[in-house]
């Protein structure tokens, strides 16, 4: 038998790591209060920035956190980025007059048959 292998153990049976030398991150524990009176602790690291005002319970309702830390800016609530769309981006090239009148030609050129109608391949 080989002498590189190692006798007597099973393939996924016994896990040869262990805990010596781990120390575990710190940690902060958030209570979060739902409108039927259910009580959730959620344990954060310490470093976590985004520790979110509201916790989804088990009864399905929101839960709001009671017991925020000092550190933590409570009104900081980021500000939800207006996303164009492209409906925006055209209004500020063209007025309603003007895409009025362009669809009118357009659909005048297409009843003619003048322009060829674009099929995807």
């Amino acid at each position: 038998m080989n002498e590189i292998s190692m006798r007597g153990t099973r393939i996924g049976a016994l896990s040869y790591e262990n805990d010596l030398h781990v120390v575990p991150a710190d940690r902060q524990s958030l209570t979060y209060l739902c409108p039927k009176g259910h009580t959730t602790v959620v344990p954060f690291s310490t470093e976590a920035e985004d520790i979110p005002h509201t916790w989804g319970c088990r009864c399905g309702r929101e839960a709001q956190a009671t017991n925020l830390l000092a550190n933590m800016a409570t009104t900081d609530v980021k500000e939800e980025r207006y996303v164009r769309t492209h409906w925006d981006m055209l209004l500020e090239r063209r007025s309603i007059a003007e895409l009025e009148a362009l669809l009118t030609e357009r659909l005048a050129l297409l009843h003619a048959h003048e322009v060829p109608i674009l099929k995807s391949a």
